[in-house]
Parts: structure tokens; sequence; C-alpha cells
């Protein structure tokens, strides 16, 4: 039996969550019904696509080459649907977006980018404000929706809620750094490290309890609200810093090279994807937006 849309999107989620309890929150779907599609998918294709292990999921090699097929098929066929789209979406209308800082960077404009190429008549108004405030926006109607880490939404109550990215941390490192060389590094290995700490959005309360709650404390060196000054220092052996794998680039402004490593233990992850207030309708920008962004997110290729 050919494999469908709906097991490509759930593989797809699983390797970008890194496991079946993370992919089925992100799609509000049961955990059996994630391992049910890779299994068949699984069985459909004659290979393994994931090695199962104690934190999670590791895709295998065949796995990682299918999933840029998966990735491609999925972008294709968002693609199509798009261009029977097209005579509708010379539509006129406005949308006002809110988004915060970490996520304006990183996947605002894939997201942008996107919902223009399918209504380019639409006026679009972005505010880029912290969690809370954005939440306080939507809430009061002054917002239509917000794309931002949906793992610090308080209020679900008045609130829709959409995770549609999971992004675990990782530990940055210098290349040829003495800990380089090991795939997984326990917690007692950082215990002589300095750190650079991140002080934007809800990055600094999450490194907080993650710190907390690691069998040692690692001395903070630094605290910095910018991104590249983190990849700058930690590319230079000023100290190593745990964040997110979706801000990761290999590179910093300098040109110097910066790796990622797994930390033993139960590491927190980032969820980012969309909100909007309930109790009120979607207007016609606005529910196109969500699906835009639906599929757009779906498409993407794995964080690592």
């Amino acid at each position: 039996m050919a494999f469908t849309l709906r097991q490509l999107q759930f593989f797809v989620a699983a390797a970008d969550s890194g496991s079946i309890s993370a992919a089925a929150r992100m799609l509000s779907i049961s955990q059996s019904s994630v391992t049910e599609a890779i299994r068949a998918l699984e069985v459909d294709l004659g290979v393994l696509l994931f090695e199962r292990r104690a934190r999670g999921l590791e895709l295998t090699h065949k796995g990682g080459l299918f999933l840029r097929h998966a990735s491609q098929i999925l972008g294709d066929v968002s693609q199509a649907r798009q261009s029977f789209q097209q005579e509708t979406g010379n539509v006129p209308g406005r949308l006002s977006l809110g988004v915060s800082s970490l996520v304006a960077g990183y996947v605002l404009s894939d997201v942008l980018s996107r919902f223009r190429r399918g209504w380019p008549a639409i006026e679009i108004s972005a505010l880029e404000e912290t969690g809370d405030y954005l939440q306080h926006l939507l809430i009061g109607g002054e917002l239509d929706v917000a794309v931002l880490f949906t793992s610090s939404i308080r209020d679900r109550a008045a609130l829709n809620v959409e995770t549609l990215l999971v992004s675990p941390y990782r530990l940055w490192l210098p290349q040829g750094h003495r800990l380089a060389s090991a795939e997984v590094i326990a917690p007692e290995d950082l215990v002589e490290e300095p750190f650079i700490s991140l002080m934007v959005d809800e990055i600094e309360e999450s490194t907080r309890r993650l710190m907390a709650g690691l069998s040692v404390r690692p001395r903070i060196a630094f605290r910095t609200r910018s991104v590249e000054a983190v990849r700058s220092l930690v590319a230079t052996g000023a100290g190593l810093a745990i964040l997110p794998g979706l801000v990761y680039r290999p590179w910093s402004l300098e040109g110097d090279r910066i790796e990622i490593r797994d930390v033993s233990g139960d590491l927190p992850s980032v969820q980012v994807g969309l909100a909007w207030r309930k109790g009120a309708p979607l207007s016609a920008p606005a529910h196109n937006f969500v699906r835009s962004a639906q599929l757009g997110f779906a498409a993407r290729p794995a964080v690592p």
C-alpha cells in the first residue's frame, strides 16, 4: 500500500521534534497515531527510518535521506494547493500579526514569504514584542495572530494555541574543544566550564531552570541579549552555551566554527507556533495565514 501525505506529515513532525510524544503534541493527536503512521511508513518503504533511543528518536541514514524527499513532497503539495488559490489571493484585506524576538529572527521570514506568495494583496502589519505582551494584545483583540514560543503561553483558557515546531536544547562549544570528540556529554563534564547565557524571550528562564536541574551548577561567565554575541563568544572559546537548536548556526560572524552536542539527561525544549483569541472567528486573512503557516512548518527541514 502506498504511503499517504498524513504519514509523511507525522514522519516529518517526529523527525523535527525528536520524539513520538513531542510530535503528538505538535500535531494535537495521540502518540499511538504517530507510532502507527511511522511503522506503516517503514513497512511500506522497507527501511528503518528511526533508531529508537532512551531519550527519543534518531534518524537513520536512510531516514535522513527520506526526510528530504518527504519535506519536498509536502512542499510541492502546498505549492500546488496555493496555485489554485491565486484567484482569491488578490482579494485585499488586513492582517495584524505579532511575533516574539527570537521567532522574528529565525522563523518569521519564511512564514511571511510563503503567505505573501499566496495572498499578495493582504496588507500586513507586524509587531515584535515579548511573549507576555503579545498574549495581552491577542486577548484584547488588538492582534489577529501571533507567532511565538507556545511553550511560554500562560492563559490557554483565552487563547487557541497550535505548536508547529519543537526545538530541543543542545550544547554549543568551539571547534577543537576537549568535549567535542564526544557525541553525548554528561553534566558532570561541564562543572569546570564557563557558560554564556542568553537573556531573550523565555530562553533566560528556561536556561535557569535547566541549570538548576543539572547535578552540577555551571558557572555563568557572561550574560547577553544578542544571539550573535553568544555565537562569537562560544566560537572563540570564552565559554559554552546551552540553547535550542532553532537558533544554532555552525559559524560565527567572524567565520569561526561552532559545534553542537547532546547533554545526557532530560533537557527541555522550546515550542514554536501560533496563538489567536478564543471565542472570536478568525478573519479570512488570519485563517489563511494560519493554514499557510501550518503547511510551511510541515515542509521545514528538521532542526539540528
